[in-house]
């Protein structure tokens, strides 16, 4: 087995995806498909986080409460990101479900996409293909937007956001 040479960001876009699928099974050129990542790159990010502890040696079974501790107090200093441009997008952070149903704000967060019908300030994505793959699967866009919400929010929206991350993986 190769040496463990750091996550990387979309490793956590993989998990989440297999987290939106719960028991579901699925197949890595499935996760390659849905999340238009490469195969080999979905298998080298499966191989990671088994070393990591985020997924059991199976290859097959989350590991939900050690992601969610990655996720509540790695996330934000491991993949950070500040607020860029103002940018058409898709709302993410606490400016997309559920949070949004939660937190009113003046401030919009978005993805940087010419799909998106909202205007507000950048977040880079963990991985450019996420306003590909959340087309079709509404629980991995919300789990996203989520993390989004531990990336750039401040000290109340991390809360909410982990709050609810824990009603989802857990």
């Amino acid at each position: 087995m190769k040496k463990h040479s750091g996550m990387r960001p979309h490793d956590i876009v993989i998990l989440l995806k297999i987290a939106s699928k719960g028991a579901q099974n699925w197949l890595m050129k499935d996760l390659a498909a849905e999340l238009a990542i490469s195969a080999s790159e979905v298998s080298e990010s499966i191989n990671r986080s088994v070393q990591a502890g985020l997924l059991a040696k199976d290859k097959k079974r989350l590991m939900r409460a050690a992601l969610l501790e990655f996720l509540q107090y790695g996330l934000s200093y491991v993949f950070p990101q500040q607020p860029g441009a103002l940018v058409r997008g898709i709302p993410t952070a606490h400016s997309a479900p559920p949070l949004a149903e939660i937190i009113q704000s003046n401030e919009l967060y978005v993805w940087p996409s010419a799909k998106g019908n909202s205007r507000g300030q950048a977040i880079e994505p963990l991985y450019s293909s996420v306003v590909i793959a959340i087309e079709k699967d509404s629980k991995l866009y919300e789990l996203l937007a989520l993390v989004d919400g531990i990336r750039v929010g401040r000290v109340r929206e991390k809360q909410l956001a982990i709050d609810e991350l824990k009603k989802r993986l857990l």
